[in-house]
């Protein structure tokens, strides 16, 4: 490996007018002196566009890919992916800001883990509000972030991986596929796939902040009668599919009961019954394989 591999960073926006500025500065005021900057916007319908256009004013070197159509995050990144020619890839979304060592402890970790077939590596992240006032820490010692091999973590649920502060190799996309372009939300699958295959090591560092908005894609799960809740339930319904034909145990089985039962309190609350219907089918199958 050479000394400074290059790092692709690809930042995603979607009506980020306000916050996108702060997101990119903090990729061009990182202490890692070899990222290439990928910028996207997926047809927002705010100012976000122009403010970016703004800005690269003073940046013209950096690559930046508006859709004319909005295309969703999953094909939004896969698009820009396929332009990045980083050795490592990390995922930043328009409202997020990753703190200054960020990139350099990430690739730091990759050269000096202990672990082989090393594919991602993930650290802490501050949660803050639109007006950047902190929140919370993510991991605040309640849970226990893992390293090594850590699919029978991600598929219970028992602690949930910081996308924000993630960084992933590009072999893995070459691996096991690039994001589902099928699915509503993108992390969870790619975590799923890679970690059956690749070892994870975790950070214990606050690496990056990551902005809670009122409309934020973690706050739809939840609402009702919502087209948007909807899709998201149905992959989710899909990942499932897809944990329970890589699972290999009667243990990893009953793991992935747990975050069923976590996702059917969604399910419910959002009045999706027919995902209720079939996330019980499916929870099912999965508990007729710790028997047999």
């Amino acid at each position: 490996m050479q000394k400074f591999p290059l790092v692709s960073v690809i930042c995603i926006s979607y009506n980020h007018q306000d916050y996108i500025v702060s997101a990119l500065n903090s990729v061009l005021n990182q202490n890692y002196p070899n990222i290439e900057l990928i910028i996207t916007d997926d047809c927002s319908n705010d100012s976000t566009r122009q403010v970016i256009k703004d800005w690269l004013i003073n940046h013209p070197d950096v690559l930046f890919i508006p859709n004319e159509v909005n295309l969703g995050n999953t094909k939004t990144f896969n698009n820009a992916a396929k332009k990045a020619r980083g050795e490592y890839f990390v995922d930043l979304a328009a409202d997020d800001v990753l703190l200054k060592d960020c990139i350099k402890r990430q690739v730091e970790t990759f050269t000096n883990s202990k672990f082989k077939k090393l594919g991602l590596v993930y650290g802490n992240i501050e949660l803050i509000d639109e007006n950047d006032k902190f929140i919370s820490i993510y991991y605040d010692g309640k849970e226990k972030p893992e390293s090594g091999d850590i699919y029978e973590m991600v598929i219970s649920r028992s602690t949930k991986i910081c996308s924000i502060a993630s960084m992933v190799k590009k072999e893995v996309f070459e691996t096991v596929g690039f994001y589902d372009e099928n699915l509503a939300y993108e992390d969870l699958d790619l975590w799923v796939r890679a970690s059956r295959l690749y070892n994870f090591e975790y950070i214990p560092e606050v690496l990056a902040k990551k902005r809670e908005l009122p409309n934020s894609l973690s706050a739809h799960f939840l609402k009702r009668n919502n087209e948007k809740s909807k899709h998201l339930h149905q992959s989710t319904l899909t990942i499932f599919e897809k944990i329970i034909i890589l699972n290999k145990t009667k243990r990893e089985h009953k793991a992935i009961l747990k975050r069923m039962t976590f996702e059917m309190h969604k399910f419910i609350y959002s009045r999706n019954f027919r995902s209720v219907l079939k996330l019980l089918l499916l929870a099912i199958k999965a508990k007729k394989k710790t028997y047999f």
